[in-house]
């Protein structure tokens, strides 16, 4: 894209279109590509996911340092803890079913060998813990021949929370106090530890770990403070509480499990003299559960120890290196009931169904790929971008026509709402998130699985393990599940990397669209996606780059384009122009840029808990769920929002949490929706936040018109270029690929 020169006449006049010029005459409305340069950290968008979708502050670029509040992660595990002992129930099933025990870890050495010691001393009753799952490489469970009624499926709004009796509250108090930590933490800890959270932290003080917010100096603080000289580095109560502490950062990143060896390294800078030591000590007391993951020689340099020392032993010789990971029960569970229900639809379906009358009359001929991929498998991947979604709702109207019960699942209402217009019915998609819960789709069969014979899952990668699972336990055998999103896109909110997963594991056909996005910003986008940031021409204002100094300005510049230029040099309202940063903390934050747009578009005292009526907002109800909405008013009940035409009433102890002001969100917040025109927003203190995937989302989330607010300089294109996707570590594609194809079933 070449930019139009400074003196270059404009309908409106220029200062009434991305800024125009300020006061000083300088040119401000840069239609073109933003400016090259500078370099760029992945670091944090994994962070971002997580919080963002939380409504807690991001911890990626200028969001470091904020807490975490305690309500939204002490919900979700109190949500999602039925849900959790079912999936265990079904796993213990299956394992107990297999014909005979599976030899594994024959060959390995040191520290692995050592791990694999701990935990066969705990199936064999020589030390407690929980039992741990088989390597991906060991025989799978026999495939049942028709699903169990499943148990009725976690609703994703997160409940209320549970009434926490005032008198165990008042002694977790008094135990904090006693150890310097703050009163308000007592319910928190009766919550996550139970009526009897007292004498848990008094017994163990590192308990306190397994709060929210809670870091492992302040823990270690609180346990000095009760135990004096009876602790140290080395106490087996804090490694331990240091293990699960560092599982569950990880997965707030992302990953679903851990290299052994990372969590080694990350023991030993907290001062933990052994950490090979402490590591067996937490999975003998069942905090970690450990596997042996099998990678190739480039993945596994420099990372597994494991693998160098059994090399070194002779044991290793020329067999595939074999890295030792750490998981938490829970994803564990979850990847390993996703694993065997995906191969369960794979190998019920029935196979060579004959749509071919329905191919052909796809309207693309990518369509007609899809369709004839759907007919003969039980399970399909697709993938492209925001245009070829017309692919898979071509798909759910063939299978509608044919008869079937077909239903195609968005992420948000808005994906819903184009899902349904793609394929010209409005029955034909429902929001994810109500399929599950039961608010919205065909309902369930005697079962207890979806009445469907067919389900298109769109924006597939925000799917994280744990909702992925459920889906998938939902889903009778024989039912055809097409997986469908852009690979270019942020990942999950949550823990694990679903989509990315199974197309990695080669379990099913994988069809990728040929229909590109078109105009400039889809010319840019697909650039992008490709690590380019090009030059595209875009004679219609399509892209503007507004170049800033500093964050004030951006803000200044964020509002005049929302408020003013757009909506005259554009056409497009302020209601339906979105603004997306990088990060909800800092001074070009959502925080920031809410206040200051809330200001100039909907001035009020904030006299509902800090919101007035006819105020933006964004409601999450949980984590990896942001809703856009108004708001219409509040009473005694709570807080009544208006979102997508859904009335919706957040109670007045849980509107701090689950509500914000939605003129500005971040990436993963914006993920799977899009409006006529974006505004994204890139102080100079954002640089550290950006990568590829963030980029290419914040940039696609536009219709119509992308406007880009400039201050990071040459991080921009450094970051499309050099900062790709962060990996997560996680063990579904392995699971995968260790299960029968239907040919050696």
């Amino acid at each position: 894209m070449t930019a139009h020169s400074r003196g270059e006449a404009t309908d409106p006049p220029a200062e009434d279109h991305e800024a125009g010029e300020d006061a000083g005459g300088r040119a401000a409305d840069t239609p073109g590509t933003p400016h090259e340069g500078g370099a760029g950290s992945a670091e944090g968008t994994d962070d971002d996911a997580r919080d963002a979708e939380a409504g807690t502050e991001e911890a990626g670029g200028q969001e470091q340092g904020t807490e975490t509040p305690a309500a939204p992660a002490l919900s979700e595990a109190e949500a999602e803890l039925a849900a959790q002992r079912q999936l265990r129930e079904r796993i213990e099933r299956r394992k107990a079913e297999k014909e005979g025990p599976i030899e594994a870890g024959a060959k390995l050495s040191g520290p692995a060998a050592d791990l694999l010691a701990a935990v066969r001393a705990v199936e064999s009753g020589e030390k407690p813990g929980t039992a741990f799952f088989d390597s991906p490489a060991s025989a799978p469970a026999p495939r049942r021949a028709a699903p169990a009624a499943p148990a009725a499926p976690r609703v994703p709004e997160r409940p209320a929370p549970r009434a926490v009796p005032p008198g165990a509250a008042a002694s977790a108090a008094a135990v904090l106090a006693e150890g310097g930590a703050p009163e308000a933490l007592a319910r928190p800890a009766v919550t996550t530890l139970g009526e009897g959270a007292a004498g848990l932290l008094r017994e163990d003080p590192w308990q306190l770990l397994s709060l929210p917010g809670v870091r492992p100096e302040q823990a270690d603080g609180f346990a000095r403070a009760l135990l004096g000289a009876a602790c140290g580095p080395d106490d087996e109560r804090r490694t331990a509480a240091l293990v699960g502490w560092l599982l569950e950062r990880a997965a707030l990143r992302g990953h679903t499990a851990l290299d052994a060896e990372e969590a080694r390294k990350a023991l030993a800078g907290f001062a933990v003299t052994d950490p090979a030591g402490a590591v067996e000590h937490a999975v003998a007391e069942g905090v970690a559960l450990v596997f042996q993951d099998g990678v190739d020689a480039t993945e596994a340099e420099g990372t597994a120890q494991d693998t160098e020392e059994a090399s070194e032993d002779g044991a290793g010789g020329d067999d595939e290196p074999v890295r030792v990971l750490l998981g938490l029960d829970r994803y564990a569970l979850a990847e390993e009931s996703l694993a065997d229900g995906l191969a369960r639809l794979v190998n019920s379906c029935e196979k060579g169904a004959d749509w071919t009358d329905a191919a052909a009359a796809a309207p693309s001929a990518s369509a007609g790929e899809l369709i004839r991929a759907a007919a003969s498998a039980g399970l399909v991947a697709h993938s492209g971008g925001e245009t070829a979604r017309a692919e898979p709702a071509a798909l759910v109207a063939a299978a509608r026509g044919l008869g079937l019960r077909a239903l195609g699942t968005a992420h948000s209402p808005d994906g819903q709402r184009r899902l349904a217009a793609a394929a010209g019915d409005p029955e034909a998609a429902v929001t994810l998130s109500a399929l599950l819960s039961g608010e919205g789709g065909p309902g369930r069969d005697a079962d207890g699985a979806l009445a469907l014979d067919v389900l298109v899952v769109l924006d597939a990668p925000q799917l994280d393990v744990e909702t992925a699972a459920m889906l998938v336990e939902s889903l009778a055998d024989g039912t055809r599940l097409v997986l469908s999103g852009d690979p270019g896109v942020l990942g999950s909110a949550g823990a694990g990397r679903v989509f990315a997963d199974v197309i990695a594991s080669r379990a099913c056909p994988h069809v990728v669209s040929r229909t590109p996005d078109p105009g400039p910003i889809g010319e840019l986008v697909s650039g992008i996606g490709i690590g380019e940031l090009a030059q595209v021409e875009a004679p219609g204002r399509e892209v503007v780059i507004v170049p800033v100094r500093d964050a004030g300005e951006a803000v200044h510049r964020t509002v005049q384009l929302v408020a003013d230029s757009v909506p005259r040099a554009i056409g497009v309202p302020s209601s339906d122009t979105q603004v997306i940063t990088v990060g909800h903390g800092g001074p070009a934050g959502t925080t920031a840029l809410n206040a200051a747009l809330k200001q100039r578009l909907n001035p009020g005292p904030g006299r509902f808990v800090g919101f007035d009526p006819g105020d933006r907002v964004v409601h999450v109800p949980a984590p990896g769920r942001a809703v856009p909405g108004s708001v219409v008013s509040a009473d005694a009940e709570g807080l009544h929002l208006d979102c997508a035409g859904t009335p919706v009433v957040v109670p007045q102890d849980r509107v701090e949490t689950a509500v914000r002001h939605g003129w500005a969100l971040s990436a993963h917040q914006a993920a799977g929706m899009r409006w006529p025109a974006a505004v994204v927003v890139l102080p100079g203190d954002a640089a550290q936040g950006l990568s590829r995937p963030w980029v290419y989302t914040a940039f696609s989330r536009g219709e119509r018109h992308l406007s880009v607010v400039h201050g990071v300089d040459q991080a921009l294109p450094r970051a499309v270029a050099e900062v790709p996707a962060q990996q997560r570590t996680t063990r579904l594609a392995a699971l995968l690929e260790a299960l029968p194809t239907p040919d050696a079933s």
